[in-house]
């Protein structure tokens, strides 16, 4: 159950070779917890890579061997609590990694504080755990998932949207995504859908689009379902109507898309050309190794990667403090690759958001572009509820 990286074995080895260690502790042991099959499996692919891109070029992590295992949740809570609880039990990992959706967040997150170990949550942040469930031992290195629909929220209103039809899947995620988008938008919501998470023919959901005729759609439908969305959008013929989304048309879903996504509008923290040198020697990086423009899903798990790095640099390798370890990860002193980055008092980010949209490069290849920033050092709107200062 619990998969060594093979490729990581190789260059931790090369990578002390000539090092003389002078950390408190001689191996760092990580595990990562990402979905790595089914029609989700291209997200956790690439926070996988993301991470482990991060370890390879660092040579480890915090100065010191760095032994990851990988493990694949399979998008099913209950594989995910035994694999991550095998993780920290018998594997004995000083953090664990993950994971991509949020009702595996909720599934790994009392294994993982139960054994008092360091959660690092790379792109799920459910707004339970970013207000009065609030933890010590979990950081998140993405965002609150209110946030990125905000984007879409603001910009709705910003163009005079008079209705708006929604739709996401029925878990913690896709709601908190509604939320959000509602959050800044005072117009007519026509209808609000709740799709079973992995549904891929949504026939009769474009049926009512097309009957309603609103003034735009918004909705969140990541890896597989976004996939098929977007090109039964498309043959349904209901392109003349605004598509507005966040985790749908990204760079995870758009090698299949193509075409059906060009025009459609989203919005991220981050975009493979952003303006920042750190961050285009990473796309680079990451497109030369993997053969793939990297997404959001990456970015975050190279951060979480340089976070860890920076922390246990900071405490000399010394991770038996469990406090001093907590305040250098409360520090993020590292260089993000979306540039302005902090910890609020939840663990969840400080930062900026940008409304991006589907651009075709050259070469034939797909990606999302920064259009304008929308929200400036942005803090999530449950951070309020958290009692830690």
């Amino acid at each position: 159950m619990l998969a060594k990286s093979k490729s990581f074995a190789v260059f931790a080895a090369a990578a002390i070779v000539g090092v003389t260690p002078v950390l408190a502790q001689d191996q760092l042991d990580i595990g990562l917890v990402f979905t790595l099959s089914g029609p989700a499996a291209a997200l956790g692919e690439q926070g996988r890579n993301g991470f482990m891109l991060a370890v390879e070029q660092n040579g480890g992590l915090g100065g010191v061997k760095t032994d990851v295992t990988v493990v694949d949740d399979e998008l099913k809570p209950d594989v995910a609590a035994a694999r991550t609880r095998e993780l920290v039990e018998r594997g004995n990992v000083d953090f664990v990694v993950g994971p991509i959706f949020s009702n595996i967040l909720q599934a790994i997150f009392n294994p993982v504080i139960d054994a008092g170990k360091i959660l690092i949550s790379p792109n799920a942040g459910i707004s339970t755990f970013a207000g009065k469930e609030c933890n010590p031992n979990l950081f998140v290195t993405s965002y609150q998932n209110d946030q990125s629909h905000e984007v879409l929220g603001a910009y709705a209103e910003r163009e005079k949207f008079k209705s708006v039809f929604l739709m996401a899947p029925n878990y913690q995620a896709g709601r908190d995504s509604l939320a959000g988008f509602k959050r800044h938008y005072s117009g007519t919501v026509v209808n609000e859908v709740y799709t079973p998470l992995g549904q891929l023919d949504f026939s009769a959901e474009l049926a009512q689009i097309a009957a309603l005729q609103p003034d735009a759609v918004f909705t969140f439908m990541p890896g597989g379902m976004g996939v098929n969305l977007v090109k039964q959008y498309e043959q349904a013929g209901l392109k003349n109507i605004p598509f507005l989304s966040a985790f749908t048309v990204d760079e995870s879903t758009l090698p299949g898309q193509k075409d059906a996504a060009l025009g459609m509008l989203s919005g991220a923290n981050w975009a493979p050309d952003f303006d920042l040198q750190a961050s285009r020697d990473f796309a680079t990086a990451y497109e030369a190794k993997y053969g793939a423009i990297p997404g959001t899903y990456a970015m975050q798990a190279y951060d979480a990667a340089m976070l860890i790095d920076s922390a246990v640099r900071a405490v000399g390798g010394d991770l038996s403090n469990t406090d001093a370890l907590r305040a250098a990860l409360e520090k993020a002193d590292f260089q993000s690759l979306r540039g302005d980055f902090k910890f609020g008092n939840n663990h969840y980010p400080i930062q900026d958001f940008y409304l991006t949209g589907v651009v075709k490069r050259e070469d034939g290849k797909f990606h999302t572009s920064i259009k304008e920033k929308i929200f400036d050092d942005f803090q999530d709107a449950y951070a309020k509820d958290c009692a830690m200062k």
